[in-house]
C-alpha cells in the first residue's frame, strides 16, 4: 500500500475530476470546430476527361506533356492499369475492367467527364504477357494489335455511356509521338 495516496501498487493511480476535465478539453474543441466545418463538394467539381494509361512509368512525363498539349492542364481524373485498352476488355483479367468501370463511373457522377482519352503505348509489357512475347519487334503487327484492342475499348465505352466522346491514341517509345487511332466500325461490340 502507498502510504501518501492510500492506493496499492498494482493499481494504476486515480485520476482527478480536474486531470480528466482538462484532458476532456481539447477534445471538445476539436468536436465544435470540426461540426461547423463545410461539407467535401466533389460532386460540385467539373473537369474535362478521364485518362486512361498504362502503368508504365516510361511514358508518364510524356502523358502529361501531351495532354498539357490538349488544354486539359491538370483538368482530369486518371487511371492507369497495365496494357491500358486491354484492361478494358477484361483480358486476361476480368477484375481489370471492372476496376476501370468503377473508375469511370465515379469519375462520370461526381466530375461530370465529357470524354474519356485511353493511351496505349509501344513496347507494352502487359501486350507482351498476354498476347506475344515479341509483339513489338514487328512494329506493323504491334500497331494493329493495339488498333484492335483500342477499337474493343472504344465501343465497350461508347455503349455503357453513348454520351461520353473517346479519344485514342498510341504513344511512340523512342519519340514520345502520340498517334491518334480513330474507331471503326468493324469491332463495334
Amino acid at each position: 500500500m502507498n502510504k501518501t495516496t492510500n492506493q496499492c501498487l498494482c493499481c494504476p493511480p486515480l485520476v482527478s475530476r480536474r486531470h480528466f476535465l482538462t484532458s476532456l478539453l481539447p477534445g471538445a474543441v476539436a468536436f465544435s470546430i470540426l461540426q461547423s466545418a463545410a461539407p467535401a463538394r466533389a460532386e460540385t467539381h467539373q473537369t474535362k476527361a478521364l485518362v486512361l494509361s498504362c502503368i508504365d512509368f516510361r511514358f508518364m512525363t510524356a502523358e502529361r506533356y501531351f495532354l498539357s498539349r490538349k488544354n486539359l492542364w491538370g483538368e482530369y481524373d486518371w487511371t492507369a492499369l497495365a496494357g491500358a485498352s486491354l484492361a478494358i476488355t477484361g483480358f486476361p483479367h476480368p477484375s481489370d475492367a471492372e476496376a476501370f468501370w468503377d473508375q469511370l463511373d465515379i469519375s462520370y457522377r461526381l466530375h461530370h467527364i465529357q470524354k474519356v482519352i485511353v493511351i496505349d503505348h509501344q513496347d507494352c509489357g502487359a501486350y507482351a504477357m498476354m498476347i506475344d512475347s515479341n509483339l513489338s519487334k514487328d512494329p506493323e503487327r504491334e500497331l494493329q494489335v493495339h488498333t484492335d484492342y483500342l477499337n474493343r475499348a472504344y465501343w465497350l465505352i461508347r455503349n455503357r455511356y453513348p454520351d461520353i466522346d473517346v479519344e485514342l491514341y498510341l504513344a511512340t517509345l523512342n519519340k514520345a509521338e502520340f498517334q491518334p487511332i480513330l474507331p471503326t466500325l468493324e469491332n463495334q461490340i
